[in-house]
Protein backbone atom coordinates (compact mmCIF):
# COMPACT_ATOMS: atom_id res chain seq x y z
CA UNK A 1 0.00 0.00 0.00
CA UNK A 2 3.05 2.42 0.54
CA UNK A 3 3.74 2.23 -3.35
CA UNK A 4 0.48 2.12 -4.21
CA UNK A 5 -0.26 5.53 -2.15
CA UNK A 6 3.01 7.30 -2.59
CA UNK A 7 4.54 6.34 -6.03
CA UNK A 8 1.51 5.48 -8.00
CA UNK A 9 -0.94 7.51 -6.66
CA UNK A 10 0.62 10.20 -5.22
CA UNK A 11 -1.80 10.55 -2.64
CA UNK A 12 1.45 11.15 -0.27
CA UNK A 13 5.15 11.87 -0.02
CA UNK A 14 6.43 10.01 2.88
CA UNK A 15 5.98 6.29 4.57
CA UNK A 16 4.94 8.97 8.02
CA UNK A 17 2.13 10.52 5.69
CA UNK A 18 0.52 6.94 4.15
CA UNK A 19 0.64 5.46 7.90
CA UNK A 20 -1.57 8.63 8.29
CA UNK A 21 -4.06 8.16 5.34
CA UNK A 22 -4.45 4.42 6.32
CA UNK A 23 -4.83 4.86 10.42
CA UNK A 24 -8.05 6.73 9.27
CA UNK A 25 -9.52 3.52 7.63
CA UNK A 26 -9.00 5.59 3.94
CA UNK A 27 -8.37 2.93 1.74
CA UNK A 28 -10.56 0.11 0.89
CA UNK A 29 -9.11 -3.34 -0.82
CA UNK A 30 -11.81 -5.05 -1.99
CA UNK A 31 -14.20 -3.47 -0.08
CA UNK A 32 -11.94 -3.54 3.36
CA UNK A 33 -10.42 -0.82 4.88
CA UNK A 34 -6.38 -1.65 5.03
CA UNK A 35 -4.40 0.09 8.20
CA UNK A 36 -0.98 -1.39 6.82
CA UNK A 37 1.41 -0.04 4.81
CA UNK A 38 2.84 -3.08 3.86
CA UNK A 39 -0.20 -4.97 3.06
CA UNK A 40 0.42 -6.39 -0.69
CA UNK A 41 -2.10 -5.37 -3.45
CA UNK A 42 -2.48 -8.42 -5.95
CA UNK A 43 -3.99 -8.69 -9.54
CA UNK A 44 -7.38 -7.87 -9.82
CA UNK A 45 -7.78 -6.09 -6.22
CA UNK A 46 -10.39 -3.07 -6.41
CA UNK A 47 -8.62 -0.52 -4.40
CA UNK A 48 -11.05 2.63 -3.25
CA UNK A 49 -9.91 5.75 -1.81
CA UNK A 50 -12.86 8.23 0.57
CA UNK A 51 -13.92 10.62 -1.01
CA UNK A 52 -12.31 10.07 -4.56
CA UNK A 53 -14.69 9.77 -7.27
CA UNK A 54 -12.64 6.99 -9.04
CA UNK A 55 -11.59 3.64 -8.23
CA UNK A 56 -8.91 1.33 -9.51
CA UNK A 57 -8.07 -2.21 -10.04
CA UNK A 58 -4.55 -3.94 -10.31
CA UNK A 59 -4.32 -5.22 -13.30
CA UNK A 60 -1.53 -6.67 -16.26
CA UNK A 61 -0.74 -4.48 -18.89
CA UNK A 62 1.51 -4.32 -21.90
CA UNK A 63 5.28 -3.11 -21.25
CA UNK A 64 4.34 -2.12 -17.33
CA UNK A 65 3.73 -5.64 -15.73
CA UNK A 66 1.08 -5.11 -12.82
CA UNK A 67 -0.07 -1.59 -12.56
CA UNK A 68 -2.95 0.44 -11.22
CA UNK A 69 -6.12 1.18 -14.02
CA UNK A 70 -8.91 3.84 -13.06
CA UNK A 71 -12.29 2.02 -13.16
CA UNK A 72 -16.13 2.93 -13.34
CA UNK A 73 -17.70 2.81 -10.04
CA UNK A 74 -19.70 0.26 -10.98
CA UNK A 75 -16.91 -2.67 -10.90
CA UNK A 76 -16.01 -1.86 -7.68
CA UNK A 77 -18.73 -4.30 -6.05
CA UNK A 78 -17.39 -7.44 -7.61
CA UNK A 79 -13.86 -8.90 -8.11
CA UNK A 80 -12.63 -11.73 -10.73
CA UNK A 81 -10.69 -14.66 -9.16
CA UNK A 82 -9.30 -17.43 -11.21
CA UNK A 83 -9.79 -20.92 -9.81
CA UNK A 84 -6.05 -22.52 -9.61
CA UNK A 85 -6.93 -25.47 -7.37
CA UNK A 86 -10.02 -27.34 -5.99
CA UNK A 87 -10.67 -29.74 -3.86
CA UNK A 88 -13.49 -32.40 -1.94
CA UNK A 89 -14.41 -31.51 1.28
CA UNK A 90 -15.17 -35.06 3.80
CA UNK A 91 -18.77 -33.10 3.73
CA UNK A 92 -19.47 -32.90 -0.23
CA UNK A 93 -18.66 -29.64 -0.47
CA UNK A 94 -16.13 -28.38 -2.32
CA UNK A 95 -13.40 -25.66 -1.79
CA UNK A 96 -12.20 -23.45 -4.47
CA UNK A 97 -8.65 -22.33 -3.69
CA UNK A 98 -8.12 -18.64 -5.95
CA UNK A 99 -5.17 -17.02 -7.24
CA UNK A 100 -5.69 -14.28 -4.30
CA UNK A 101 -5.86 -16.76 -1.70
CA UNK A 102 -9.08 -17.03 -0.95
CA UNK A 103 -11.00 -20.41 -0.04
CA UNK A 104 -14.16 -20.31 -1.26
CA UNK A 105 -16.36 -23.41 -0.08
CA UNK A 106 -19.62 -24.62 -1.95
CA UNK A 107 -22.17 -26.80 0.12
CA UNK A 108 -22.74 -30.24 -1.80
CA UNK A 109 -26.56 -29.09 -1.51
CA UNK A 110 -25.80 -25.61 -3.50
CA UNK A 111 -23.74 -28.28 -6.33
CA UNK A 112 -26.56 -29.71 -7.03
CA UNK A 113 -28.56 -26.73 -8.02
CA UNK A 114 -26.22 -25.43 -10.22
CA UNK A 115 -26.50 -28.61 -12.61
CA UNK A 116 -23.75 -28.84 -15.15
CA UNK A 117 -21.96 -25.70 -13.85
CA UNK A 118 -19.09 -27.24 -12.02
CA UNK A 119 -16.30 -25.59 -10.86
CA UNK A 120 -12.87 -26.42 -13.15
CA UNK A 121 -9.24 -25.20 -12.58
CA UNK A 122 -8.70 -22.19 -14.72
CA UNK A 123 -12.35 -21.33 -14.84
CA UNK A 124 -12.90 -17.68 -13.03
CA UNK A 125 -15.56 -16.50 -10.81
CA UNK A 126 -17.01 -12.93 -10.04
CA UNK A 127 -16.97 -12.39 -6.40
CA UNK A 128 -18.94 -10.10 -4.52
CA UNK A 129 -16.95 -7.62 -2.38
CA UNK A 130 -16.63 -7.28 0.65
CA UNK A 131 -18.89 -10.62 1.07
CA UNK A 132 -17.65 -12.83 -1.21
CA UNK A 133 -20.55 -14.24 -2.95
CA UNK A 134 -20.26 -16.00 -6.10
CA UNK A 135 -22.36 -14.05 -8.53
CA UNK A 136 -21.05 -15.68 -12.03
CA UNK A 137 -19.03 -18.52 -13.16
CA UNK A 138 -16.79 -17.40 -16.58
CA UNK A 139 -15.83 -20.88 -18.00
CA UNK A 140 -12.23 -21.98 -19.34
CA UNK A 141 -12.74 -22.71 -22.87
CA UNK A 142 -12.65 -21.91 -26.69
CA UNK A 143 -14.84 -18.71 -27.22
CA UNK A 144 -13.78 -16.59 -23.63
CA UNK A 145 -12.02 -13.33 -23.77
CA UNK A 146 -8.85 -13.89 -21.81
CA UNK A 147 -5.65 -11.16 -20.40
CA UNK A 148 -2.52 -13.07 -20.32
CA UNK A 149 -1.38 -11.77 -16.73
CA UNK A 150 2.41 -13.72 -16.54
CA UNK A 151 4.99 -14.18 -19.85
CA UNK A 152 5.98 -12.47 -22.56
CA UNK A 153 2.43 -11.46 -23.55
CA UNK A 154 1.52 -10.26 -20.19
CA UNK A 155 -1.24 -7.19 -21.06
CA UNK A 156 -2.55 -8.90 -24.32
CA UNK A 157 -6.16 -10.35 -24.12
CA UNK A 158 -8.30 -11.76 -27.19
CA UNK A 159 -10.65 -14.57 -27.44
CA UNK A 160 -9.31 -18.35 -27.18
CA UNK A 161 -9.79 -20.17 -30.60
CA UNK A 162 -7.64 -23.23 -29.33
CA UNK A 163 -6.88 -25.01 -26.31
CA UNK A 164 -4.04 -28.14 -26.31
CA UNK A 165 -3.42 -30.11 -23.79
CA UNK A 166 -0.19 -31.10 -21.79
CA UNK A 167 2.01 -33.57 -23.11
CA UNK A 168 4.79 -34.96 -21.40
CA UNK A 169 7.04 -32.36 -23.34
CA UNK A 170 5.37 -29.47 -22.81
CA UNK A 171 2.33 -27.47 -20.45
CA UNK A 172 -0.97 -27.11 -21.00
CA UNK A 173 -1.06 -23.97 -24.17
CA UNK A 174 -4.00 -21.62 -26.15
CA UNK A 175 -4.47 -19.88 -28.64
CA UNK A 176 -5.89 -16.52 -28.59
CA UNK A 177 -7.23 -14.21 -31.18
CA UNK A 178 -6.61 -10.59 -30.25
CA UNK A 179 -8.99 -7.93 -31.87
CA UNK A 180 -7.04 -7.27 -34.50
CA UNK A 181 -7.30 -10.66 -35.54
CA UNK A 182 -3.89 -11.42 -34.74
CA UNK A 183 -3.44 -14.71 -33.23
CA UNK A 184 -0.50 -15.77 -30.25
CA UNK A 185 -0.08 -19.12 -28.13
CA UNK A 186 0.97 -18.83 -24.01
CA UNK A 187 0.78 -21.17 -21.50
CA UNK A 188 -2.89 -21.67 -20.07
CA UNK A 189 -2.09 -21.29 -16.44
CA UNK A 190 -0.60 -17.83 -18.26
CA UNK A 191 -4.16 -16.50 -18.31
CA UNK A 192 -6.96 -14.76 -16.69
CA UNK A 193 -10.95 -15.44 -18.11
CA UNK A 194 -12.40 -12.03 -17.51
CA UNK A 195 -15.71 -12.32 -19.87
CA UNK A 196 -17.66 -14.96 -22.39
CA UNK A 197 -18.74 -12.91 -25.65
CA UNK A 198 -16.61 -9.83 -23.60
CA UNK A 199 -14.86 -8.86 -20.81
CA UNK A 200 -17.09 -7.77 -17.68
CA UNK A 201 -14.29 -5.50 -16.56
CA UNK A 202 -12.03 -2.37 -17.78
CA UNK A 203 -8.87 -4.37 -18.74
CA UNK A 204 -6.84 -0.97 -20.76
CA UNK A 205 -5.12 1.64 -19.00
Amino acid sequence: MLVVLRDILHCCKTKRECKLILAESSVKVDGEARTDFKYPAGLMDVIELNGAESAFRVMALPRKGLSLIEVPKGEVSFKLCRIDDKKTLNSGAVQLNLHDGRNISIKAEDLKKLGDKDYSVLDTVQLSIPKQGIMKRLRFAEGSHVLVVAGRNIGRSGRIVKVEEATAARKKRVSIETEEKEVFQTIADYVFVVGEEKPIIKIGG
